[in-house]
């Protein structure tokens, strides 16, 4: 094979992620108007088109479907960080996030009817 010939298959498989990449981004565009009644499966959509984009940017672009399988031992600190991470900021966020003690956007129209009564007494 001539370095001619190596050059067109490359810029033909980039070509075609190319497309592939661009047919991802309508899909996910499409589900985000077609204003489906179900969030949750709208979110499913759109998240699995962003990881299939995201699969095919690192296996081209990023040349790993040409390494080897090492590659794997190196990502496994790295998703283990990813799966702890919700894990250990649970407590601070996922159960003291709203505080009783804070004002919360549900209690401000009570909280404003109460303001104007107690201003109305005064005069």
């Amino acid at each position: 094979m001539s370095d001619h010939e190596h050059h067109e298959s490359h810029g033909a498989a980039y070509f075609r992620v190319f497309i592939a990449l661009c047919v991802f981004t309508a899909i996910s565009v499409a589900a985000d108007l077609v204003h489906l009644p179900n969030k949750i499966m709208l979110g499913a959509i759109v998240l699995a088109v962003a990881v299939a984009k995201a699969l095919c940017v690192m296996m081209f672009f990023m040349h790993l479907k040409f390494e080897r399988a090492w590659k794997y031992l190196l990502l496994a600190p790295t998703i283990i960080i990813a799966a702890a991470l919700p894990v250990a900021l649970r407590p601070d966020i996922g159960e003291t996030y709203y505080t009783p003690d804070v004002q919360q956007l549900r209690d401000y129209p009570e909280h404003e009817a109460s303001l104007h009564d107690s201003s109305a007494a005064h005069h």
